[in-house]
């Protein structure tokens, strides 16, 4: 589509915005029971997780360190998806993975992209 062109650094900005909100979201619902409650105790493993998910969202948002943080992120959300989804089966449409399997590809592709525009590791470029 010839009107689009032209957009792709700024539609890869949004992505990387977006993806990073809602990735923090998962964190900030796990330690702080918000916008709803987690809805299961968390042990040491969810708690990890729930500060990557915080720390590694904001980054990316911000997009300070996001090649290192969308790394961490996109491991943990691996680990994530054969911890809590692989063992009932391995299809994410027949275990509930497909969310957490999509961040894993989405944030390895962040890490090999980088910030792009609209970043703090791109002002500081400057």
């Amino acid at each position: 589509m010839k009107f689009l062109d032209g957009y792709t650094e700024q539609a890869y900005a949004l992505l990387r915005i977006v993806a990073g909100l809602l990735f923090l979201a998962h964190g900030v619902q796990k330690l702080l029971n918000f916008p709803v409650p987690f809805p299961m105790p968390l042990n040491p493993m969810l708690t990890t997780a729930g500060a990557i998910e915080l720390i590694a969202g904001t980054m990316i948002v911000i997009g300070a360190m996001t090649r290192p943080a969308a790394f961490v992120a996109s491991g943990m959300s691996a680990v994530g998806y054969w911890v809590a989804h692989g063992t009932q089966s391995p299809f994410p449409i027949a275990n509930g993975g497909e969310t957490i399997a999509l961040y894993c590809f989405l944030f390895l592709f962040i890490a090999t992209r980088g910030a792009g525009i609209w970043s703090a590791d791109g002002a500081m470029k400057k």
